[in-house]
């Protein structure tokens, strides 16, 4: 099995959502995301299926090592392997690839956070530094004069997804222990972590979510307002992934906030529909420019 074919292999039995917006790249692009992609699962699995907090931080360690392997030319796993190649296309921030780690480290020893705040920084390294390597295999317009807006927009859209993640796995989250809705959002809207636990679904669940799902949408406008317009074409792929959890999460909304009771998921075939239609807007905006 070669690197590549091991990192799809990993892409493919997550049954991410990303399968879906990766239909629209070359290969070059193809490759880099889903070695990309496989990297986020080795950690990510790492912290959510490792029962021993200490041989989870020891393994975390190893990826650790393995990522300075990587950019000092000599990577052992078949996901670095892959991300070698990648390297060969993409300026991917070894910075960014360390702070993911972090994020899952993050998980090993916090079980709540106390407010947003703090949670905000978990969201950044869990899923605003993906956002961040993300555009570097998707391109995008530099100015020496300026920051791209598109940097600002790939960051809150990380951030925005990851929200929209929690909100859909609380119960799966409680299961394992961990509550990433704040605590102190939790005691103004009446919600204890045991009415979580126990599924305990009311006004005052109902109420919290909806502010949860407030600040996911408040962090994809912020996204889009800050994203370049002539970057839109070639970031299609984040563009496809964000209307994918944008239309999740209107699903959350719609049933009334079940996510205590079911996990709320979004058909494949929708998926697909959602990826085509954004991909055939987005070149129709492209032309309008041009």
């Amino acid at each position: 099995m070669t690197p590549d074919e091991y990192c799809q292999g990993k892409t493919q039995q997550s049954g991410s959502s990303f399968y879906y917006s990766f239909l629209f790249l070359n290969n070059t692009q193809r490759q880099a995301m889903t070695a990309l992609y496989a990297y986020c699962r080795e950690v990510d699995d790492i912290a959510d299926e490792c029962t021993d907090a200490s041989i989870a931080a020891s393994k975390l360690n190893w990826w650790r090592n393995e990522i300075h392997n990587l950019f000092n030319g000599n990577p052992t796993h078949p996901v670095t392997l892959a991300l070698q190649t990648a390297l060969e296309h993409y300026p991917l921030q070894k910075e960014y690839l360390l702070e993911l780690i972090s994020g899952m480290e993050m998980d090993l020893h916090t079980v709540s956070y106390h407010s947003f705040n703090e949670l905000s920084l978990y969201c950044y390294r869990a899923a605003g530094v993906v956002g961040l390597l993300t555009i570097e295999v998707l391109g995008y317009e530099t100015n020496s004069a300026k920051e791209s807006g598109t940097i600002e927009y790939a960051k809150n859209l990380g951030i925005a997804l990851q929200l929209i993640n929690i909100l859909r796995d609380i119960k799966e989250d409680a299961g394992r222990g961990r509550f990433y809705i704040p605590q102190d959002e939790l005691k103004q809207f009446g919600v204890t972590t045991a009415m979580l636990l126990n599924g305990q679904n009311s006004k005052e669940t109902q109420a919290l979510f909806s502010h949860q799902a407030n600040r996911a949408k408040h962090y994809y406008e912020k996204a889009f307002k800050a994203i370049e317009p002539n970057d839109r074409y070639n970031q299609r792929t984040g563009i496809i992934m964000a209307e994918i959890y944008l239309a999740l999460l209107k699903k959350i909304e719609s049933e009334n906030y079940p996510v205590l009771e079911k996990r709320v998921s979004i058909a494949k075939l929708k998926k697909l529909w959602i990826a085509w239609t954004t991909a055939r807007r987005e070149f129709k905006l492209s032309q309008k420019k041009n």
